[in-house]
Formats: C-alpha cells, sequence, structure tokens
C-alpha cells in the first residue's frame, strides 16, 4: 500500500511562506495525479491544488497566484510552495495521490492519503 507522508507545516505570521512536502512510499507503485487539500476546523475538506503526471496544474481561486504546487516524480514526491499567507489559510492540509498499485498479479487503482500537517497563520 503506497504511504504518503507530509512534512513542512507550522505556525507563521501572516504574509509569510512555507513549503510543505509530501513523499510516497510502498512497493510497486505508479503515481497518477497528486494533489493538496486542506481541512479547516468546522468545515469540509477542500481542494488546494493538483497536478498531473504531465505537470498541467490547477489551483483554488482562493490560493491562486500565491501557492504553487510541483511534483519530483524521481523522488515521488509533490510540494506545496505557500507565500503571501493569510490568517484564512489556516488548516490542516492533506496530500492526495492517485496511484496503480501491483497486488498480486495484479495492478489496481488506488486513491490514497496522507496524515496531514498543520498549518497555522497567525494575524
Amino acid at each position: 500500500q503506497v504511504q504518503l507522508v507530509e512534512s513542512g507545516g507550522g505556525l507563521v505570521q501572516a504574509g509569510g511562506s512555507l513549503r510543505l512536502s509530501c513523499a510516497a512510499s510502498g512497493s510497486r507503485f505508479n503515481i497518477h495525479g497528486m494533489g493538496w487539500y486542506r481541512q479547516a476546523p468546522g468545515k469540509q475538506r477542500e481542494l488546494v491544488a493538483t497536478i498531473t503526471s504531465g505537470g498541467t496544474t490547477n489551483y483554488a481561486d482562493s490560493v491562486k497566484g500565491r501557492f504553487t504546487i510541483s511534483r519530483d516524480d524521481t523522488k515521488n514526491t509533490v510540494y506545496l510552495q505557500m507565500n503571501s499567507l493569510k490568517p484564512e489559510d489556516t488548516a490542516v492540509y492533506y496530500c492526495n495521490a492517485d496511484c496503480d498499485e501491483l497486488y498480486g498479479s495484479g495492478w489496481y487503482r488506488t486513491d490514497n492519503w496522507g496524515q496531514g500537517t498543520q498549518v497555522t497563520v497567525s494575524s
């Protein structure tokens, strides 16, 4: 099973920057799309940014121009560079990876999530 481990969260003042990382590991897998989602207290989880295997990116309107998603397929890692952070960006950020995994003699499509990393932006 693919495991996703996020890092890079923390406490930052408004206007500051953070860079999140998410590394995928497992036995035999191929990664298709990857993305970042976030969930603030009392709110539903929402999409932040996604990136396809071909490098096409998509952003939530609320983060366009401030956040940049990228991936390094040699390291099975996706990044989220967050600049000009606002208090409303405070949330737990989750990494997601859409994968093909080898189980026995067959390949199966799986949807994988990390454990989340807290980002807190103070005003």
